[in-house]
Protein backbone atom coordinates (compact mmCIF):
# COMPACT_ATOMS: atom_id res chain seq x y z
CA UNK A 1 0.00 0.00 0.00
CA UNK A 2 1.13 3.58 -0.64
CA UNK A 3 2.79 5.24 2.34
CA UNK A 4 0.73 8.33 3.34
CA UNK A 5 2.69 11.58 3.20
CA UNK A 6 2.23 13.47 6.48
CA UNK A 7 3.39 17.07 6.86
CA UNK A 8 3.16 19.87 9.40
CA UNK A 9 0.31 22.33 8.72
CA UNK A 10 1.57 25.63 7.28
CA UNK A 11 -0.27 28.89 6.61
CA UNK A 12 -0.66 28.05 2.91
CA UNK A 13 -2.58 24.85 3.87
CA UNK A 14 -5.36 26.85 5.47
CA UNK A 15 -7.84 26.61 2.60
CA UNK A 16 -7.50 22.86 2.05
CA UNK A 17 -7.75 22.01 5.79
CA UNK A 18 -10.72 24.34 6.31
CA UNK A 19 -12.51 22.86 3.29
CA UNK A 20 -12.30 19.31 4.70
CA UNK A 21 -13.46 20.47 8.14
CA UNK A 22 -16.44 22.13 6.44
CA UNK A 23 -17.48 18.75 5.02
CA UNK A 24 -17.52 17.22 8.54
CA UNK A 25 -18.85 19.94 10.87
CA UNK A 26 -18.10 19.44 14.56
CA UNK A 27 -18.22 21.53 17.75
CA UNK A 28 -14.88 20.09 18.89
CA UNK A 29 -12.29 22.87 19.27
CA UNK A 30 -9.64 20.82 17.42
CA UNK A 31 -11.63 20.94 14.16
CA UNK A 32 -10.39 24.36 13.08
CA UNK A 33 -7.31 25.31 11.08
CA UNK A 34 -6.27 27.89 13.70
CA UNK A 35 -6.08 25.25 16.43
CA UNK A 36 -4.14 22.65 14.42
CA UNK A 37 -1.80 25.22 12.89
CA UNK A 38 -0.88 26.99 16.15
CA UNK A 39 -0.62 23.88 18.35
CA UNK A 40 1.11 21.62 15.79
CA UNK A 41 4.35 23.39 16.68
CA UNK A 42 4.02 22.13 20.25
CA UNK A 43 2.29 18.76 19.86
CA UNK A 44 4.11 17.52 16.72
CA UNK A 45 0.87 16.96 14.82
CA UNK A 46 1.02 16.38 11.05
CA UNK A 47 -1.67 15.92 8.42
CA UNK A 48 -2.18 13.95 5.21
CA UNK A 49 -4.94 13.64 2.63
CA UNK A 50 -6.03 9.97 2.61
CA UNK A 51 -8.88 8.70 0.38
CA UNK A 52 -9.96 12.33 -0.13
CA UNK A 53 -10.26 12.96 3.62
CA UNK A 54 -8.15 14.96 6.05
CA UNK A 55 -6.31 12.89 8.67
CA UNK A 56 -4.00 14.12 11.44
CA UNK A 57 -1.34 12.01 13.08
CA UNK A 58 -0.25 12.70 16.64
CA UNK A 59 3.33 11.56 17.15
CA UNK A 60 3.12 10.81 20.88
CA UNK A 61 4.58 7.72 22.60
CA UNK A 62 2.15 5.73 20.47
CA UNK A 63 1.11 7.24 17.12
CA UNK A 64 -2.64 7.90 16.89
CA UNK A 65 -4.83 9.34 14.15
CA UNK A 66 -7.70 11.81 14.13
CA UNK A 67 -11.11 10.70 12.89
CA UNK A 68 -11.02 11.51 9.14
CA UNK A 69 -12.78 14.68 7.96
CA UNK A 70 -14.55 14.58 4.60
CA UNK A 71 -17.56 13.08 2.82
CA UNK A 72 -19.09 10.09 4.64
CA UNK A 73 -18.27 7.45 2.00
CA UNK A 74 -14.65 8.63 1.91
CA UNK A 75 -14.36 8.57 5.72
CA UNK A 76 -15.06 4.83 5.73
CA UNK A 77 -12.45 4.24 3.00
CA UNK A 78 -9.91 6.28 4.97
CA UNK A 79 -10.58 4.26 8.13
CA UNK A 80 -10.04 1.03 6.16
CA UNK A 81 -6.77 2.46 4.84
CA UNK A 82 -5.59 3.43 8.34
CA UNK A 83 -6.45 0.03 9.81
CA UNK A 84 -4.55 -1.72 7.02
CA UNK A 85 -1.62 0.71 7.42
CA UNK A 86 -1.43 0.02 11.19
CA UNK A 87 -1.48 -3.74 10.56
CA UNK A 88 1.39 -3.46 8.07
CA UNK A 89 3.37 -1.24 10.45
CA UNK A 90 2.74 -3.68 13.30
CA UNK A 91 1.22 -1.01 15.51
CA UNK A 92 -2.18 -0.71 17.21
CA UNK A 93 -4.94 1.21 15.42
CA UNK A 94 -5.69 4.22 17.65
CA UNK A 95 -7.92 7.25 17.08
CA UNK A 96 -7.82 10.32 19.35
CA UNK A 97 -10.23 13.23 20.00
CA UNK A 98 -13.18 11.11 18.89
CA UNK A 99 -16.58 12.66 19.71
CA UNK A 100 -19.75 10.63 20.44
CA UNK A 101 -21.03 11.44 16.90
CA UNK A 102 -17.84 10.09 15.34
CA UNK A 103 -17.96 6.98 17.49
CA UNK A 104 -21.59 6.40 16.47
CA UNK A 105 -20.39 6.27 12.80
CA UNK A 106 -17.76 3.69 13.73
CA UNK A 107 -20.34 1.60 15.59
CA UNK A 108 -22.71 1.69 12.61
CA UNK A 109 -19.96 0.56 10.20
CA UNK A 110 -18.18 -1.90 12.53
CA UNK A 111 -20.66 -3.05 15.21
CA UNK A 112 -19.04 -3.96 18.52
CA UNK A 113 -15.52 -3.93 17.09
CA UNK A 114 -14.19 -0.80 18.81
CA UNK A 115 -14.29 0.73 22.27
CA UNK A 116 -13.96 4.35 23.32
CA UNK A 117 -12.55 5.76 26.53
CA UNK A 118 -13.64 9.34 27.04
CA UNK A 119 -11.01 11.55 28.67
CA UNK A 120 -12.57 14.13 30.99
CA UNK A 121 -9.60 16.50 30.65
CA UNK A 122 -10.22 16.75 26.87
CA UNK A 123 -13.93 17.67 27.08
CA UNK A 124 -14.87 21.10 25.68
CA UNK A 125 -17.23 23.34 27.64
CA UNK A 126 -20.16 24.45 25.47
CA UNK A 127 -22.33 27.34 26.70
CA UNK A 128 -25.52 28.98 25.46
CA UNK A 129 -24.42 32.31 23.99
CA UNK A 130 -27.47 34.11 25.38
CA UNK A 131 -26.67 33.01 28.94
CA UNK A 132 -23.02 34.12 28.72
CA UNK A 133 -24.16 37.47 27.33
CA UNK A 134 -26.85 38.22 29.94
CA UNK A 135 -25.69 36.12 32.93
CA UNK A 136 -29.37 35.97 33.87
CA UNK A 137 -30.72 33.75 36.64
CA UNK A 138 -29.89 32.86 40.22
CA UNK A 139 -27.04 30.48 39.36
CA UNK A 140 -25.01 33.23 37.63
CA UNK A 141 -25.74 35.85 40.28
CA UNK A 142 -22.10 35.86 41.50
CA UNK A 143 -20.84 36.56 37.96
CA UNK A 144 -23.13 39.58 37.66
CA UNK A 145 -21.78 40.83 41.00
CA UNK A 146 -18.17 40.58 39.73
CA UNK A 147 -19.10 42.59 36.64
CA UNK A 148 -20.99 45.25 38.60
CA UNK A 149 -18.02 45.59 40.93
CA UNK A 150 -15.67 45.97 37.94
CA UNK A 151 -17.88 48.74 36.51
CA UNK A 152 -17.97 50.54 39.87
CA UNK A 153 -14.21 50.25 40.43
CA UNK A 154 -13.29 51.24 36.87
CA UNK A 155 -15.89 53.65 35.45
CA UNK A 156 -13.47 54.56 32.61
CA UNK A 157 -13.51 51.09 31.07
CA UNK A 158 -13.99 50.60 27.32
CA UNK A 159 -14.31 47.63 24.97
CA UNK A 160 -13.18 47.51 21.35
CA UNK A 161 -12.70 44.85 18.71
CA UNK A 162 -9.13 43.80 17.93
CA UNK A 163 -7.72 45.80 15.00
CA UNK A 164 -4.49 47.01 13.39
CA UNK A 165 -4.32 49.92 15.83
CA UNK A 166 -4.55 48.01 19.13
CA UNK A 167 -2.94 44.64 18.28
CA UNK A 168 0.61 45.77 19.14
CA UNK A 169 -0.54 46.94 22.59
CA UNK A 170 -2.22 43.54 23.12
CA UNK A 171 1.11 41.94 22.25
CA UNK A 172 2.86 44.08 24.88
CA UNK A 173 0.17 43.27 27.45
CA UNK A 174 0.63 39.53 26.70
CA UNK A 175 4.40 39.80 27.29
CA UNK A 176 3.74 41.51 30.60
CA UNK A 177 1.21 38.80 31.50
CA UNK A 178 3.84 36.17 30.67
CA UNK A 179 6.35 37.73 33.08
CA UNK A 180 3.75 38.01 35.86
CA UNK A 181 2.64 34.39 35.52
CA UNK A 182 5.95 32.54 35.60
CA UNK A 183 5.61 31.15 32.08
CA UNK A 184 9.38 30.78 31.67
CA UNK A 185 9.52 28.03 34.32
CA UNK A 186 6.46 26.13 33.09
CA UNK A 187 6.77 24.45 29.65
CA UNK A 188 2.98 24.06 29.27
CA UNK A 189 2.30 27.72 30.13
CA UNK A 190 5.16 28.79 27.90
CA UNK A 191 3.84 26.90 24.87
CA UNK A 192 0.37 28.38 25.47
CA UNK A 193 1.97 31.81 25.53
CA UNK A 194 3.72 31.12 22.20
CA UNK A 195 0.31 30.22 20.74
CA UNK A 196 -1.18 33.43 22.17
CA UNK A 197 1.58 35.64 20.72
CA UNK A 198 1.41 33.90 17.33
CA UNK A 199 -2.36 34.25 17.17
CA UNK A 200 -2.01 38.01 17.79
CA UNK A 201 0.80 38.30 15.25
CA UNK A 202 -1.24 36.43 12.61
CA UNK A 203 -4.77 37.45 13.61
CA UNK A 204 -5.57 38.79 10.12
CA UNK A 205 -4.09 35.84 8.19
CA UNK A 206 -5.95 33.43 10.49
CA UNK A 207 -9.16 35.50 10.26
CA UNK A 208 -9.52 35.59 14.04
CA UNK A 209 -11.93 37.89 15.84
CA UNK A 210 -10.61 39.60 18.92
CA UNK A 211 -11.88 41.78 21.75
CA UNK A 212 -9.93 44.22 23.92
CA UNK A 213 -10.83 45.55 27.37
CA UNK A 214 -9.25 48.83 28.48
CA UNK A 215 -9.19 50.91 31.65
CA UNK A 216 -8.19 54.55 31.19
CA UNK A 217 -7.01 53.61 27.69
CA UNK A 218 -4.69 50.80 28.89
CA UNK A 219 -5.32 47.17 27.91
CA UNK A 220 -6.12 44.91 30.86
CA UNK A 221 -7.65 41.93 29.00
CA UNK A 222 -8.18 40.51 25.52
CA UNK A 223 -9.84 37.53 23.89
CA UNK A 224 -9.56 35.75 20.51
CA UNK A 225 -11.78 33.27 18.72
CA UNK A 226 -13.57 32.26 15.52
CA UNK A 227 -16.70 30.49 14.25
CA UNK A 228 -16.23 26.69 14.31
CA UNK A 229 -19.48 25.56 12.67
CA UNK A 230 -22.87 27.04 11.78
CA UNK A 231 -24.12 27.34 15.36
CA UNK A 232 -20.93 27.52 17.47
CA UNK A 233 -18.19 30.11 18.07
CA UNK A 234 -14.99 28.95 19.77
CA UNK A 235 -12.95 31.13 22.15
CA UNK A 236 -9.32 30.08 21.76
CA UNK A 237 -7.59 32.61 24.01
CA UNK A 238 -8.51 34.82 26.94
CA UNK A 239 -5.97 36.76 28.99
CA UNK A 240 -6.54 39.30 31.76
CA UNK A 241 -4.43 40.81 34.53
CA UNK A 242 -5.28 38.91 37.74
CA UNK A 243 -4.86 42.05 39.89
CA UNK A 244 -7.64 43.85 37.99
CA UNK A 245 -10.70 42.67 39.91
CA UNK A 246 -13.42 41.34 37.62
CA UNK A 247 -11.37 41.66 34.41
CA UNK A 248 -11.89 38.00 33.46
CA UNK A 249 -15.70 37.92 33.81
CA UNK A 250 -15.86 41.33 32.10
CA UNK A 251 -13.85 40.38 28.98
CA UNK A 252 -15.76 37.09 28.85
CA UNK A 253 -19.15 38.84 28.77
CA UNK A 254 -18.11 41.76 26.54
CA UNK A 255 -16.48 39.49 23.97
CA UNK A 256 -19.61 37.33 23.74
CA UNK A 257 -21.89 40.38 23.49
CA UNK A 258 -19.84 41.96 20.70
CA UNK A 259 -18.44 39.03 18.70
CA UNK A 260 -20.53 35.88 19.28
CA UNK A 261 -24.22 36.79 19.18
CA UNK A 262 -24.80 35.29 15.71
CA UNK A 263 -24.14 31.82 17.16
CA UNK A 264 -26.28 29.68 19.46
CA UNK A 265 -23.33 28.26 21.39
CA UNK A 266 -19.89 29.32 22.57
CA UNK A 267 -17.17 26.66 22.98
CA UNK A 268 -14.65 27.72 25.63
CA UNK A 269 -12.40 24.69 25.06
CA UNK A 270 -11.23 22.16 27.66
CA UNK A 271 -9.73 22.58 31.12
CA UNK A 272 -6.61 20.36 30.57
CA UNK A 273 -7.40 18.77 33.95
CA UNK A 274 -6.33 21.92 35.85
CA UNK A 275 -8.45 22.10 39.00
CA UNK A 276 -8.80 25.90 39.13
CA UNK A 277 -9.71 26.12 35.46
CA UNK A 278 -12.28 23.32 35.79
CA UNK A 279 -13.93 25.08 38.73
CA UNK A 280 -14.03 28.37 36.82
CA UNK A 281 -15.49 26.81 33.66
CA UNK A 282 -18.13 24.86 35.57
CA UNK A 283 -19.13 28.01 37.47
CA UNK A 284 -20.45 29.47 34.18
CA UNK A 285 -22.91 26.54 33.92
CA UNK A 286 -22.15 24.91 30.55
CA UNK A 287 -25.11 23.70 28.48
CA UNK A 288 -23.15 20.48 27.88
CA UNK A 289 -19.63 19.10 27.50
CA UNK A 290 -18.37 18.05 24.07
CA UNK A 291 -16.76 14.76 25.04
CA UNK A 292 -13.71 13.35 23.29
CA UNK A 293 -12.01 10.03 23.71
CA UNK A 294 -9.49 7.47 22.53
CA UNK A 295 -10.73 4.64 20.31
CA UNK A 296 -9.06 1.26 20.00
CA UNK A 297 -10.06 -2.18 18.79
CA UNK A 298 -11.55 -4.48 21.42
CA UNK A 299 -9.32 -7.32 22.59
Amino acid sequence: MTEPVFKRPELEDREIITEYFRKSPSRSCERTFVNVYLWSRHYKVQYAIIEDTLVFRNMGDQPAFSFPAGEEENIKKALEFLMQYCREQGMPFLLYNVTPEMFACLEAWYPDRFEIEYVRDYADYIYETEKLATLAGKKLHAKRNHINKFKNLYPNWTYESLNDENVENCFQMALKWRNQNGCEDDPEKNSEMCVTLNSLRLFKELELRGGVLKIDGKIVAFSLGEPICDDTFVVHIEKAFADVEGAYPMINQQFVQHECMDYKYVNREDDTGAEGLRKAKLSYRPAFLEEKGIVKEKE
